[in-house]
């Protein structure tokens, strides 16, 4: 392993290549501008990742025929270039990618990554994202790497030794903060309706935005709560230290939170920084439906853009315009369903568009992806209520969604029902 200028590291990128990008917040930003600065020297590049927290500068129209995004997971930094056709995005579940790169079916020749400095042992650390780079730096033919001491020494599967890194370049640069979003009312009611479907000892999977921090808030006079996610956020650690989570109730990692990435604040990346309540492994185990089920009482708690009066939820596209993709929504709501006393929920207020727009709808847009198929959906929640659709019929699941949707729509989506065959006629029963 040689310690050089980024220009001279990125020479080890050769037309053809299929480069992955460390994810998250842990996005290699240096050796990314070093990559797109001589990328007119370069022909048919594939760069892959899921989200990242970093300019795309690969994206922009220049680079084409040079470098070609193919996103596993579409962030805001490469939506655009997606849906304008600049970019490719692969639909898969969160806890398959390791197994893409491993198998060849997405053969990597180059990872770049961000890590901690090796320390006295030779080992590296992936700092706050471990759950696709894992099995990049496994599997790739050349691991180019930045140290950046800023990034956390974080505990689980994280270790690199520095015998895989190929090339590495000396940075020193925060990582990217992302403070909470403040919520509202209607997240606030929302959260209100999930809280009480949380029984204590449950362990929790949810993920990054206003439902999920309302969520939080609402835990707080709940007790030995666990947490096994694939995101880690700052909301969790307010719980953390008032006890609410203790990771004691849990059947597997006891003790122990268990996430694959972090994003948040640098109070977030100093509270992971070396400590053993908090281990990150890949996706292939903290995503693995197998794996999942296990935990008694898992509640996973995801989001959604749209659902049906048949109860199909669409969570990664508007209409045919992709918003984000698969992830690991559904590799959570098929544990939690499988789990002891386990319970699936998708969360989302019940209008869109300044409340002009109903997000419980007749039928889904037309193209509109489905995540969680009308088999799966267990628990929906708007801020007008929860609604278990879990072995109830059409016409059942149609008379529950309504009643959760905003009371200007309701009438409209009564009318839809009846139109679809979910209900009956007009005077006939």
């Amino acid at each position: 392993m040689q310690i050089m200028e980024p220009a001279r590291a990125v020479e080890l990128i050769k037309s053809g290549d299929r480069v992955y990008v460390h994810e998250a917040a842990m996005a290699p930003r240096t050796l990314l501008d070093a990559l797109v600065d001589r990328a007119t020297s370069l022909r048919d590049v594939e760069i892959v990742h899921i989200h990242t927290d970093a300019p795309a500068r690969y994206v922009e129209p220049e680079m084409a025929g040079h470098v070609r995004h193919n996103a596993l997971f579409v962030g805001a930094n490469v939506r655009a270039a997606v849906n304008d056709g600049r970019a490719d995005f692969t639909p898969v579940f969160l806890s398959e990618i390791p197994a893409l790169f491993a198998d060849g079916t997405l053969a990597l020749d180059v990872a770049l990554v961000q890590v901690s400095p090796p320390d006295r042992h030779g080992f590296c650390r992936l700092g706050t994202s471990v759950a696709c780079a894992r099995a990049a730096v496994d599997h790739a033919r050349i691991v180019i790497a930045e140290f950046n001491p800023r990034v956390p020494r974080t505990l689980g599967n994280s270790a690199v030794h520095v015998s895989r890194i190929s090339a590495a370049v000396e940075v020193d640069r925060p990582l990217p903060s992302v403070p909470p979003e403040p919520f509202g009312p209607i997240e606030q009611a929302i959260a209100e309706h999930i809280a009480p479907l949380v029984p204590n000892g449950a362990t929790l999977q949810l993920g990054i935005g206003k439902i999920p921090n309302a969520v939080l808030v609402a835990l707080r006079q709940h007790a030995d709560l666990g947490v096994h996610t694939e995101m880690f956020t700052d909301g969790l650690i307010d719980l953390i230290e008032a006890g609410v989570i203790t990771n004691r109730a849990k059947s597997r990692f006891r003790g122990r939170v268990i996430t694959s990435f972090a994003l948040g604040t640098q109070r977030l990346y100093d509270f992971v920084d070396d400590n053993p309540f908090v281990e990150f492994h890949p996706s292939d185990i903290v995503n693995d439906p197998g794996e999942i089920r296990q935990q008694t009482r898992m509640v996973a708690i995801n989001s959604a853009i749209e659902v049906d009066l048949t109860g199909q939820v669409c969570a990664d596209s508007i209409g045919e315009r992709i918003y984000s993709g698969i992830g690991g929504q559904m590799d959570f709501v098929q544990g939690a369903l499988r789990s002891p006393e386990g319970k699936a929920i998708i969360a989302l207020p019940a209008t869109a568009k300044g409340g002009t727009v109903s997000r419980i709808v007749p039928r889904l847009a037309p193209g509109a992806g489905v995540v969680t198929t009308r088999g799966h959906v267990q628990w929906i929640v708007t801020e007008f209520g929860a609604v278990n659709l879990r072995g109830r019929s059409l016409r059942e699941r149609a008379q529950l969604l309504i009643s959760i949707a905003h009371p200007d729509f309701r009438a409209e989506l009564h009318a839809a029902a009846v139109a679809r065959r979910l209900f009956p006629p007009p005077g006939r029963s």
